[in-house]
């Protein structure tokens, strides 16, 4: 037996909206999706399991029709699918009169429910969200049926908001294989036992790393996987440090071969640390244009000459201010004194 376990697919998210590549990224999201059909084509499985949020929102029914144009064109794989918070079944959601392919089970409750599957020794669980929150342990004490070949259960959960979970509770509970969504990033127990799949592509600055799903076989009666990326983009930190010699364009310059070395079409969150000098004027838009750049944290300090700083300063508020943390400070008192120093200059110098 062969299975394909993905989740959070996010069809019709635009990640980034707003920015030079957001358009391009809706699109992709589908693209991404039905490549991973066409390699099922070329490769069939037996199984390929939905672990919520296919959908970024309440689907569309034009939607919906392409999502079962392309669930027919792998008629050989059988297609399990659960609604997560995203798409949940409100009293109006498309999903509830939709006509799905002979190939696809869509679970279309919140009750849970179990499903024999007509080609392999296989018993599928699962349940949908009909509520955007669902804080209840649904999860809590089920147990697999009693039977011959192999039972997975397929969950869309993981915070206080969406089914709090007991992973060690729940991979006690004797099931062979645990399909789970709502984690955006992989992770796949060491037993094997469990696993996030992750989003095939990556849907805010906050998933960093590989994107991509699982892919499943058994063999000696057990079943195995493997994380399979997949996504065309991935988003990434970039850390520069500064230091007092660090010119604008010099920066500039080192952020472009950064960017470069990554991949170009990766979307980035950049952060600046160390010790800048006042004279060097960071400009936000110059650093944007070196790539696809999400975000810019500026965590540097300046530089400023407390002695010569005091002097020039003496009996004005800022030469008390400095004079106010002499001595040995903590590090949190050293931000306190550079950025109380920077505005109080900044102040002074716009009078």
């Amino acid at each position: 037996m062969k299975f394909i376990h993905l989740a959070d697919v996010h069809l019709g998210a635009v990640p980034d909206r707003g920015t030079a590549w957001s358009g391009r990224r809706e699109e992709e999201i589908w693209e991404t999706f039905r490549r991973i059909i066409a390699g099922i084509r070329e490769n069939p499985v037996d199984l390929l399991f939905i672990a919520g949020d296919l959908f970024h929102r309440q689907p569309l029914l034009k939607e919906l029709k392409e999502v079962n144009r392309l669930f027919k064109s792998i008629p050989e794989t059988n297609i399990y699918v659960i609604a997560g918070n995203h798409d949940y079944l409100n009293r109006d959601s498309a999903y509830r009169k939709f006509r799905w392919a002979d190939n696809v089970v869509f679970f279309d409750s919140e009750d849970l429910q179990c499903i024999d599957d007509d080609r392999v020794p296989v018993t599928v669980y699962g349940f949908s969200y009909c509520h955007q929150e669902i804080r209840e342990r649904l999860l809590d004490g089920i147990c697999p049926e009693e039977g011959d070949g192999y039972h997975i259960l397929l969950a869309h959960c993981g915070d206080e908001k969406h089914v709090p979970v007991d992973y060690k509770q729940l991979m006690a509970a004797g099931f062979d294989y645990l399909a789970l969504g709502h984690i955006h990033k992989p992770r796949i127990w060491d037993s094997g036992l469990a696993a996030f799949s992750g989003a095939p592509e990556p849907i805010d600055r906050n998933d960093t790393g590989p994107h991509g799903y699982i892919e499943g076989w058994t063999e000696n009666g057990k079943i195995h996987t493997r994380f399979v990326p997949c996504a065309v983009r991935m988003y990434d930190v970039i850390t520069l440090e500064i230091d007092e010699d660090t010119t604008r364009e010099g920066l500039e310059e080192k952020l472009a071969e950064e960017v470069s070395e990554r991949g170009q079409d990766n979307i980035f969150r950049v952060v600046l640390t160390g010790v800048r000098t006042p004279e060097l004027l960071l400009i936000p838009e110059k650093l944007k244009a070196c790539g696809n750049i999400a975000d810019i944290r500026d965590e540097s300090q300046l530089a400023y000459d407390l002695e010569a700083l005091k002097r020039q300063y003496a009996g004005t508020l800022i030469g008390d201010y400095i004079r106010f943390f002499s001595g040995k400070i903590s590090e949190t008192e050293e931000k306190a004194l550079f950025y109380g120093l920077q505005a109080l200059l900044t102040t002074s110098r716009a009078r």
